[in-house]
C-alpha cells in the first residue's frame, strides 16, 4: 500500500512509528559526533598505537592491495646523529630525488626501536610503527637506548637478530615486503627489476655479484631484500632466528649466508626455498659499485662503518645523480658510481 501525507496524518499508529523513527536517528547521529573512538581519516590513524593490534594496524596502512610493503628500521642516531642532513633525512630525499619513487613513500613503514626516532617518524607524516627491543643486558637483542650501533658490536649483532625476529613476525602475518637499511639510496623504482611471481621466494642483494644470479656463492647483503610470504619463507626465517644463540660473534647476515650455502637445513634440499642474487649493476653498493648510472636502481653505502662516513660518501652520490639527471641525454661517464672512491667510509675502518 502507497501512503500519502493524509492517509499517515489520519493514522495515529504511523504517526508514532515515524517519530519514534526520527528519535532513533538522532539518537544514533549524537553518538558518532560525539565518540570516542571516530573512524581514522588517514594511514596516519589507522597505524595509531591505540589500537588493539598496532602492528596489524601499521601492516595495513601500508600495504598495496597484494599485501606488499616496505620496511626501514632507524634509532635515535639515524635521525639525529651529525649535521643536516642525517642518515633519515638522505634516505628520505632520494625518494623524492628519484625515478617514480616518490609515490612508493605511501608504502614504507619506518620501524622506530625508540621515543626520539619514532617521535621524528610521526613529525615527518610517515607510517611509523614503535618496535620494543629489550632491556640493557639481555642477550636476546640490543637495548633501545638509541646510540649507534658501530658495525659487528654486541648491540649491532643484537639489533639485527631484533630485527629478524620482527620481520619473521611479518611474514608470518601473510606479507611481502622489501626490507631495506636507511643506507639504502633509493634511485629507482626496484619493482620493475625485481620478479615479483611466486618464484622466486626470495631475492637478496650481494656486496659482489659473480655474474650468477641463481649461484650460492654470491656474498648476500641483508640491508636490502624482497621476500614473499609464504610457508617456505616462514620456515627460513624461524629456522634463521633460531640460531642466533649458538651463533656468538656472527651477525645475522652470516647465519643465513651458512644457510643458503650449506646449513644445517639447507635452504634449497629441506624447505625448497628458492633464492636469486641482485645483481650489482642494478642494486649497487660501496663493495661494488654499478658499472653504469643509467642502469641503477639502488646504491647502498656497505663496507661501511660509521653513520658519519656512510652520510658523507651517499652525499656524494647523490651529488653525481643530479648531475646525471640533469644532464641524462648526455653522459661522459655512464661508469661513475663504480668508480667513486668512498673516502670517509675507507677511513672509518682505521
Amino acid at each position: 500500500m502507497n501512503y500519502n501525507y493524509h492517509s499517515l496524518k489520519d493514522n495515529p499508529t504511523h504517526q508514532i512509528s515515524i517519530i519514534l523513527s526520527l528519535f532513533l536517528f538522532s539518537l544514533l547521529a549524537v553518538s558518532f559526533f560525539f565518540s570516542d573512538t571516530p573512524p581514522p581519516l588517514s594511514n596516519e590513524l589507522t597505524a595509531s598505537p591505540n589500537n588493539n593490534d598496532p602492528l596489524g594496524a601499521a601492516l595495513a596502512a601500508a600495504a598495496t592491495a597484494d599485501k606488499t610493503l616496505i620496511i626501514a628500521m632507524v634509532n635515535k642516531a639515524y635521525v639525529e646523529e651529525g649535521d643536516w642532513p642525517t642518515m633519515l633525512e638522505l634516505f628520505l630525499d632520494a625518494f623524492w630525488l628519484g625515478e617514480g619513487t616518490r609515490e612508493l613513500l605511501d608504502h614504507l613503514l619506518l620501524v622506530a626501536v625508540d621515543e626520539i626516532s619514532y617521535d621524528r617518524c610521526n613529525f615527518l607524516h610517515l607510517l611509523c610503527y614503535r618496535l620494543r627491543l629489550p632491556p640493557a643486558g639481555d642477550n636476546s637483542s640490543a637495548a633501545g637506548d638509541g646510540e649507534e650501533k658501530v658495525f659487528m658490536s654486541r648491540e649491532f649483532i643484537g639489533m639485527m637478530w631484533r630485527r629478524t625476529e620482527f620481520l619473521g613476525d611479518v611474514l608470518a602475518r601473510g606479507y611481502n615486503f622489501i626490507f631495506t637499511d636507511t643506507d639504502v639510496l633509493w634511485l629507482r623504482n626496484p619493482f620493475p627489476r625485481l620478479t615479483t611471481t611466486k618464484t622466486p621466494d626470495l631475492q637478496i642483494s650481494t656486496d659482489r655479484f659473480d655474474g650468477n644470479q641463481w649461484s650460492r656463492s654470491n656474498p648476500i647483503n641483508t640491508g636490502f631484500y624482497m621476500v614473499r610470504s609464504n610457508d617456505r619463507t616462514i620456515s627460513l626465517f624461524r629456522s634463521w632466528y633460531s640460531l642466533k644463540d649458538n651463533s656468538t660473534g656472527l651477525k645475522e647476515q652470516d647465519v643465513l649466508q651458512t644457510l643458503i650455502r650449506e646449513g644445517p637445513v639447507h635452504t634449497r634440499e629441506r624447505l625448497g626455498v628458492r633464492v636469486g642474487f641482485l645483481d650489482t649493476l642494478y642494486f649497487s653498493g660501496f663493495c661494488q659499485g654499478s658499472r653504469d648510472i643509467r642502469a641503477v636502481v639502488t646504491v647502498h653505502a656497505n663496507c661501511c662503518r660509521t653513520i658519519l662516513a656512510k652520510v658523507a660518501d651517499l652525499r656524494v652520490v647523490v651529488g653525481l645523480w643530479k648531475r646525471f639527471r640533469s644532464n641524462a641525454t648526455s653522459v661522459d661517464d655512464s661508469a661513475v658510481l663504480a668508480n667513486i672512491a668512498h673516502v670517509a667510509c675507507a677511513n672509518s675502518w682505521k
